[in-house]
């Protein structure tokens, strides 16, 4: 295989969203920017790229749902109105969405190896939830050419949930879930009856496997997935350390009509305040616990990737800035920002905290899921007791609290506000690392390699 000769087709959900839809975008656009040949197969398009091919079976749905947006979809919301149209246009989805069972009927991806001008050598799937793709259909696509399947939540292993939040029935069966309501949501509890068709599914499968955190591949190794996985790797996400990189805070912050004079918190997360996933709640709480032990400074927190009306909670402030697609735009509120805060209930290895970490901002974040492989954390627990710069100061680059921990949150910003030097030092800290581990070069050079071995072999 000519090293220059590499035909690719990503699939996604969606060619813009949240930290799956942007490291499956970077793949693609990275492997075209090197003269491969490069393409992407998505169940909701946006970007007019000729490159960029919307599933078929969801093609004509998405042409009526653009049409229809401004007066029926804006109304019901584009989610609600995706599902309806689905229900009226496919009397199965009904059927299987009544019955709690996750659909599978979507016959446009038997079609998928035919959307590009030439057949790919290499198949590589990001996440399969959101209605779009037949997941019957790896099986046989997988008898055809190497299918590599990058895994950015548990959906794939579930009887429903993209994470599992504690529960641990996906290990034997599900069933009895005490989830519903979690994304992607079901009506009535076909769990078990999901998790035994996706035993079935990667029974007859052959699926290269990689995640990017070791949390992850730990429990895909102890799941159904398992006994379809060929090879598995761990490659780590990577960003755009051109955009992503340290800066001068003054002028960022001019540059967003930002005050200059106030304390920043940020956390970026798409509608944070309702996913169940983030905790917003936490966060919020943090911020005011750290204006009532820091009267002298007035906090503004940004909740970077929500829209809704500001709040003002005593000399606090909370704004909601819109969800933003440029990079260059997003680099900015990291530069702007004191500090990151990072709650979550779940997560995987979020890019979010990637990017404020090459920025060279501080992070405070919880220790859940892969995160903990993403932050060297400062023992502030010994800062708190007077243990002057902590034990690991030289190489922390942020902090780790307990999930939930409001307090936790706020004591750590503190104690980094009130040793500038110390910030100074994690600042640095943060962005070598960044630039060691986490540049989309690197990452997109060891998706490359895997493919190189995969064809060879």
């Amino acid at each position: 295989m000519n090293r220059e000769s590499l035909k690719v087709l990503t699939v996604s959900a969606a060619d813009e969203g949240g930290g799956a839809e942007k490291i499956a975008m970077t793949l693609f656009r990275a492997l075209r920017a090197s003269d491969h040949m490069s393409w992407m197969a998505v169940g909701r398009r946006k970007k007019a790229d000729p490159d960029i091919f919307t599933i078929p079976d969801t093609a004509w749905k998405e042409a009526l749902l653009d049409w229809v947006s401004p007066a029926i979809a804006g109304r019901l919301g584009e989610a609600r109105f995706r599902r309806a149209l689905l229900q009226l246009t496919n009397p199965r989805f009904l059927l299987d969405r009544l019955r709690g069972r996750e659909p599978f009927h979507y016959a446009g991806t038997m079609r998928l190896l035919d959307l590009p001008p030439e057949r790919p050598d290499v198949l590589h799937c990001h996440n399969l939830h959101g209605g779009y793709f037949d997941l019957r259909e790896l099986a046989r696509l997988g008898s055809e050419l190497p299918v590599v399947l990058t895994l950015h939540d548990e959906w794939t292993f579930t009887g429903h949930c993209a994470y599992t939040l504690g529960c641990e029935r996906w290990r034997n069966g599900c069933g009895q879930c005490p989830h519903l309501d979690v994304y992607p949501a079901i009506r009535r509890d076909g769990s078990a009856a999901n998790w035994a068709a996706k035993r079935a599914i990667f029974n007859s499968s052959r699926l290269y496997v990689a995640t990017p955190s070791r949390w992850l591949m730990e429990r895909v190794k102890d799941s159904v997935l398992a006994n379809a996985i060929v090879e598995a790797k761990v490659i780590p996400n990577g960003i755009d350390l051109g955009v992503f990189k340290p800066g001068n805070r003054a002028e960022a912050r001019h540059r967003l009509g930002l005050p200059a004079d106030v304390l920043i918190l940020l956390f970026t997360a798409n509608r944070a305040r309702v996913s169940p996933f983030k905790d917003y709640v936490t966060v919020r709480a943090a911020a005011l616990e750290v204006a009532r032990v820091l009267p002298q400074r007035r906090v503004l927190l940004l909740a970077l990737g929500d829209a809704g009306p500001d709040e003002k909670v005593g000399d606090t402030e909370i704004r909601f800035v819109p969800y933003q697609s440029e990079e260059g735009t997003v680099a900015s509120y990291y530069l702007a920002a004191d500090v990151y805060l990072h709650a979550a209930h779940a997560d995987n290895f979020p890019t979010t905290i990637l990017e404020a970490s090459a920025c060279g901002l501080p992070v405070v974040a919880t220790a859940v899921g892969g995160i903990p492989e993403q932050i060297d954390s400062l023992d502030y627990h010994g800062l708190r007791e007077g243990a002057g710069s902590g034990d690991n100061a030289e190489k922390a680059t942020g902090v780790l609290v307990p999930p939930g921990d409001s307090m936790a949150m706020a004591e750590a910003v503190r104690l980094l506000l009130e040793a500038p030097n110390l910030r100074t030092r994690l600042s640095r800290n943060a962005a070598e690392r960044a630039q060691r581990e986490w540049s989309e070069v690197r990452m997109v050079e060891a998706y490359l390699d895997w493919y190189r071995q995969i064809l060879r072999a």
